[in-house]
């Protein structure tokens, strides 16, 4: 799984590709769409709750590098347009996403509607901030005003999209009564010790050497905020998001990414194959083709229009605000790891995972060509007032992620 994984990684890096798609397309590879029956063999069922748990290993530390490297400082001066493109970035796809849940709920009935739709519009509004990091410094615009103020969309957009699927996962856990006010309160209440305690807690840390005893204190700090979201009925990844964000900046996070990056490199894949394996293309009839089309429509329209009309409410040129919108299209890794949350939480069926799982590769495969086709001018800093050439940061997509 590894070694498959990396090579196709690798060859679409030499595409000039983000390597997470190879990855994600190996994974797809190595389940039924292409093995069929053999792929039971190669993967036998009965250890697949292994697979899981080393895939969910993978993701966690994943997700607590990307809490890790969210900068907010990257929104100084840009607040507006940040908030504002972020904002309806993802209110109009996420309204789109529910009138789409409509018009598929009859088709993929795995539960109660509400669930459904609030998934289905939460899956329509994410933008992958690791990957989008990545396709900017392959097209050289990572330093450039263009590239700071996409980034500071992308973080405001990345702490929008997963409060807001916080609160849907957390609705959907629930039984009903109080089970919901309980889930919200409790996991609110844990956000609040992460900030006010924790965080201010690890500052004395910040000068400590990183030796194999601090890193496994670390992975046992992740593995334990992980549990405890686990536990209150929101999702492991939520706690080690959060652990990453209030983990203290500087050269110690510097190293600790370092660190753990490879181990996400090495395990990510396993999380990708594991994916793969409840992706079946061939289960995609005559009518589910015309269901992937249009969620490829709603995924485009909602997303690109949405941050491109926000872009040219802030003054940025049309060409530029175009761009915008594009590479908040970009979805990636974030998408498929929601998309398995939905799984898990069975309020999505196989069929339509498949074809959300292809409506994140499409989105994020066409971003660079599209840029190309756009030509936008990197140095917009003239037309939007309080840009700078702040460099973004060295997101997990450096080791291929």
């Amino acid at each position: 799984m590894v070694v498959v994984a990396h090579l196709v990684g690798r060859l679409f890096g030499a595409l000039r590709q983000p390597p997470v798609i190879g990855e994600v397309i190996a994974g797809i590879a190595l389940g039924p769409t292409l093995l069929g029956h053999y792929s039971e063999t190669m993967f036998p069922v009965e250890g697949r709750p292994l697979l899981k748990v080393v895939a969910t290993l993978g993701l966690v530390t994943f997700m607590f590098l990307v809490g890790l490297e969210l900068e907010v400082r990257h929104m100084a001066g840009r607040q507006r347009l940040a908030v504002s493109v972020s904002v309806m970035g993802q209110v109009l796809p996420f309204v789109l996403g529910v009138g789409l849940a409509a018009i598929l709920y009859s088709s993929h009935r795995t539960g109660r509607f509400l669930p459904f739709a609030l998934f289905m519009g939460s899956a329509m509004a994410i933008t992958a901030l690791p990957v989008l990091v990545r396709i900017l410094r392959e097209q050289d615009l990572h330093n450039k005003p263009l590239g700071v103020v996409v980034t500071a969309c992308a973080v405001s957009d990345d702490l929008l999209t997963w409060t807001t699927l916080a609160a849907v996962v957390a609705i959907v856990s629930s039984s009903g009564g109080w089970d919901l006010p309980y889930i919200v309160a409790t996991f609110c209440m844990f956000a609040l010790i992460m900030f006010k305690v924790v965080g201010p807690w690890l500052q004395r840390f910040t000068d400590s050497p990183v030796t194999e005893g601090f890193l496994s204190m670390v992975m046992a700090g992740v593995l334990t905020c992980s549990f405890i979201t686990s536990t209150i009925g929101v999702h492991e990844v939520f706690g080690a998001f959060l652990f990453g964000v209030v983990f203290p900046r500087g050269a110690l996070s510097a190293e600790i990414h370092a660190r753990l990056s490879t181990v996400a490199y090495f395990l990510l894949p396993v999380f990708f194959v594991a994916s793969g394996l409840n992706v079946d293309l061939r289960s995609i009839d005559r009518e589910g083709l015309w269901q992937l089309a249009l969620i490829l429509l709603v995924a485009f329209g909602g997303k690109v229009v949405g941050a491109t009309v926000a872009a040219r409410l802030n003054a940025v040129p049309r060409r530029e605000a175009l761009a915008i919108g594009v590479l908040m299209n970009t979805r990636g890794l974030t998408e498929l790891v929601v998309l398995n949350i939905g799984l898990q939480l069975k309020v999505l069926d196989l069929e339509l995972f498949s074809a959300l799982v292809v409506m994140a590769v499409v989105t994020t495969v066409v971003t660079g060509p599209l840029l190309t086709l756009i030509k936008p001018d990197p140095y917009l800093g003239s037309a939007v007032p309080g840009l700078g050439t702040a460099t973004p940061p060295n997101l997990a997509g450096e080791a291929g992620v």
